[in-house]
């Protein structure tokens, strides 16, 4: 009985391995991180330039709520959307060129080969995900610190659990893309569905402010504001939308692996 488990173990750490091999020999993927900290980055730089002035024309209301750590880690809302890609190209890019069916050759019980596929999408996730995160709210800091406006310090209360949250968030949507692009098998198909799920709700959301008791109920909306360190009165317990939506997110993986046992590729 140890001896199968063994085997079953080293079984499966090979496909991890193998999968691992295939997806950095991609240079899309080198791209895509890449361009992950570029936009991310970027994003935190131009945001962060004009806070001073924007501190400085608030109210004294908006200026009690000042959120240096959330304002930092605005690089998420495109974040999310590079890290998705590179979920999806973990599974669709074998479907587009065809060569699922060696990998599902090489490893017969499709269900391993999948769960290699989530793990490391999970993991990229979270590395490069908290790695962004964490240079993000670095580099939003000094930058406000430069500004000579309110800034916060890791040690601060609420601050890390923000941004290691963040990082969180990001390797869940990149397992929620590789359950997507198993289920769709095509990038765009689950790029946009991806799309739709992360940026079309909570906008629509925001047209319609009575249906928004009900908007609140949306994973990837109620999971972001654990990204702010001041409480948003309709996330109470962001942790709690964090872990709701991971839930959802394993629905979808589980419906991957159903559907990708019972049909042919």
């Amino acid at each position: 009985m140890n001896w199968l488990a063994a085997k079953s173990e080293v079984a499966f750490a090979h496909t991890l391995h193998a999968e691992w091999i295939k997806l950095r020999s991609l240079r899309s993927t080198w791209y895509t991180l890449a361009g992950l900290f570029v936009v991310g980055l970027g994003i935190t730089a131009i945001s962060m330039s004009s806070a001073g002035t924007t501190y400085e024309t608030s109210t004294p209301a908006e200026q009690a709520v000042w959120d240096p750590t959330g304002l930092s880690l605005k690089s998420f809302i495109l974040a999310q959307l590079i890290i998705g890609v590179v979920g999806l190209l973990i599974i669709t890019s074998e479907y587009a060129t065809g060569s699922i069916q060696s990998s599902l050759a090489a490893t017969p019980r499709r269900h391993r080969l999948l769960a290699a596929k989530a793990v490391l999408a999970t993991v990229i996730g979270l590395v490069a995900g908290q790695v962004l995160m964490f240079v993000s709210f670095f580099l939003g800091q000094a930058l406000l610190a430069a500004q000579d406006v309110p800034n916060a310090a890791l040690g601060d209360p609420g601050v890390f659990s923000a941004v290691a949250g963040g990082g969180l968030y990001l390797s869940a949507i990149a397992l929620l893309a590789v359950g997507l692009g198993v289920l769709m098998r095509a990038t765009a198909g689950a790029l946009a569905t991806l799309v739709g799920i992360v940026f079309l709700v909570p906008a629509i959301a925001g047209l319609f402010p009575a249906l928004e008791g009900l908007f609140a109920f949306w994973p990837t909306r109620g999971a972001a504001a654990i990204l702010a360190t001041v409480p948003d009165p309709a996330y109470p317990d962001p942790w709690l939308n964090l872990g709701g939506m991971c839930v959802g997110v394993l629905v979808v993986v589980a419906a991957g692996f159903v559907v990708l046992r019972r049909r042919d590729v």
